[in-house]
């Protein structure tokens, strides 16, 4: 019937049209949502300032970054380090290497201490080689200082009684005395040195065996925790 073609085809075109430009309207809100503006927040002179637009004087500083449509901080960009905040950064990062290589140092060395000595004996019997040598240098060091000293005390007495009798001191006898004196500083030092060598010595075997204590007596599979 020709007089309902033309309304057919309006009514068609209208039930038609919405669609694609519903399929237009959706990707450009996808792309709106997703090219929202940012807001930057930044501390300056002391204050918090924010705005939609980073100016260049604060590209350095620290920032936050917010959604300006849902109010919602979606991430953090930090500052320019500063050459001593870059210093510091790379001293706490070298430390943190150090650390964990000394941790692995002495998970391996205490892994050894179980696998190496069966006994506490067999442990002490290791110190005991140690302990013989500073000891044969500390007597070693004792009876040089007592015989410097000797000689020492000889030669002054010498030029002592030469002064007593008004007789000038010989320059070889004056160097003589002073080379003494300085071999005997020495040698005091050397002694000092390995007696203290001897009350760490003693300390570390102390602290070794105290260790080694609770490393047979920790439960299987954790006995290299600390």
């Amino acid at each position: 019937m020709p007089h309902y073609t033309r309304p057919l085809a309006i009514a068609a075109a209208l039930v038609l049209l919405p669609a694609p430009a519903m399929a237009q309207k959706k990707p450009a809100a996808r792309a709106a949502d997703k090219a929202a503006k940012k807001l930057y927040c930044w501390d300056q002179d002391g204050q918090r300032v924010c705005a939609d637009a980073l100016p260049a004087e604060a590209a350095a500083v620290t920032r936050e970054e917010i959604n300006a449509r849902s109010g919602m901080r979606t991430g953090e960009i930090q500052g320019a380090l500063t050459p001593e905040e870059r210093a510091a950064r790379a001293e706490e990062e070298a430390r943190q290497r150090t650390q964990a290589m000394a941790n692995e140092t002495q998970r391996l060395t205490e892994q050894a201490l179980l696998v190496t000595f069966q006994t506490e004996d067999d442990l002490r019997r290791v110190f005991k080689d140690r302990t013989s040598l500073v000891e044969n240098s500390i007597e070693t060091a004792r009876y040089n200082v007592a015989s410097l000293r000797e000689g020492l005390v000889t030669l002054l007495r010498t030029a002592a009684e030469r002064e007593l009798s008004g007789q000038p001191v010989p320059a070889k006898l004056a160097a003589d005395i002073r080379q003494r004196h300085a071999q005997l500083v020495h040698h005091q030092l050397l002694q000092r040195s390995f007696e203290q060598q001897r009350v760490t010595l003693d300390d570390e075997i102390e602290s070794t065996l105290q260790r080694y204590r609770e490393l047979k007596s920790a439960p299987a599979g954790r006995g290299a925790a600390r």
